[in-house]
């Protein structure tokens, strides 16, 4: 990395990896903006995280948010949608987290954002729940069907 200064960085791992946490805590310490993958991925649904985005209104909140910001964090995936915005970043950063350290802070992370009455058997997000566990669970071994170490190390290989 040259000596000039790191406005726009993007943050990216896999679910649990820290990303938004890191992400926040870059904004606040550095006064950078921070933008969030769910905010422009899904759309707002109760219960959230079950309806993406068209891929171009993704590319268009994404973009209308950076371009307005001078100094920004952006932490998420972008795999398979956002490699228009590539360009625009001046630092990547990729968290990994060993695969039963991730699974237990996402299991505390829905806990605590959705409480263990909604995640059990009987809750209104059990099977949701169940679902995107599954889905994190595949991160290290799977491969391009889904945001998965491989594909993340594919893209990490093809930045300059």
């Amino acid at each position: 990395m040259s000596a000039r200064s790191v406005d726009r960085i993007h943050i990216t791992g896999a679910s649990g990896s820290g990303q938004t946490t890191l992400g926040a805590t870059i904004a606040e310490r550095w006064t950078y903006r921070h933008f969030d993958a769910d905010h422009d991925y899904w759309i707002a649904t109760g219960p959230p995280f079950t309806t993406p985005r068209d891929v171009s209104e993704r590319r268009r909140i994404l973009g209308a948010d950076l371009n307005a910001h001078p100094r920004w964090v952006r932490s998420g995936s972008l795999i398979n949608w956002g490699d228009p915005i590539i360009p625009l970043f001046d630092l990547v950063v990729f968290l990994y987290v060993p695969h039963n350290l991730r699974m237990a802070r996402l299991r505390e992370r829905e806990i605590a954002r959705f409480g263990a009455e909604a995640l059990a058997p009987s809750g209104r997000l059990h099977q949701q729940h169940l679902e995107f566990m599954a889905y994190a669970e595949r991160y290290d071994n799977a491969g391009d069907e889904q945001r998965s170490l491989h594909l993340h190390n594919r893209w990490l290989a093809s930045l300059t």
